[in-house]
């Protein structure tokens, strides 16, 4: 199977450290890029994102990633991955700036941890959860593949995302309540954490993402 990979530029994301990573793991072509046809071209799509929503989501929809999306899930059907503000803006809403509407291609809503948020002892924690945490695996899939369950990742994020399908959650961390650390459904597969960032665990994802083909 080849690996051309196309992660998708729309301003807001550690792009080129997601690249670097991709080329680490083994892809043959990593573009980064918001050009349609050099997305339709590639093999698989990586979309990645940090900071806040409401700009995300501007930036997304003014330069057709909507689009590019909705034609790489629904249409081509190729491996997506999913990072970060990338995943949260997967879903229906999310509470940040008030409210802002999202993508819709995972019904659900991305929540805000709270302030203050404590753990269930009452310690007070801090927001945005940032740093290493365990992902403790719900299901099988292709993407764990040589990955325990337990194992670390690099979170960085104050607001989590909750599927109105509980079933598509695949990992979930604890950080003063059960969130959803990676979601899967079809050819999407999305995390909260950072793969790029998570060194030999997220290499290995990386990895079995460039080798997935797109089922569950």
């Amino acid at each position: 199977m080849t690996q051309q990979v196309a992660v998708i530029d729309y301003g807001m994301g550690n792009l080129h450290s997601v690249a670097s990573a991709l080329e680490h793991a083994g892809a043959l072509e990593v573009t980064v890029t918001h050009d349609h046809a050099a997305i339709s071209k590639a093999d698989r799509v990586v979309f990645p994102g940090v900071g806040g929503i409401r700009d995300c989501m501007d930036a997304i929809r003014g330069l057709g990633c909507d689009q590019l999306l909705e034609q790489a899930i629904t249409v081509e059907r190729k491996p997506v991955l999913a990072i970060c503000v990338g995943m949260q803006s997967l879903m229906t809403t999310s509470e940040e700036n008030g409210g802002i509407a999202c993508l819709n291609q995972v019904p659900g809503e991305v929540t805000f941890f709270g302030s203050p948020h404590r753990a269930l002892d009452g310690t007070r924690l801090k927001v945005p959860h940032m740093g290493w945490n365990q992902v403790l695996q719900k299901r099988a899939h292709p993407l764990w593949t040589g990955i325990e369950s337990g194992t670390h990742f690099y979170f960085v994020h104050s607001y989590h995302v909750v599927p109105n399908d509980p079933d598509l959650v695949v990992g979930t961390f604890d950080y003063g309540l059960t969130g959803c650390a990676a979601l899967a459904r079809d050819n999407v597969f999305a995390t909260q954490f950072h793969p790029e960032k998570s060194h030999q665990a997220g290499l290995t994802l990386l990895k079995n993402f460039l080798s997935w083909d797109g089922t569950c």
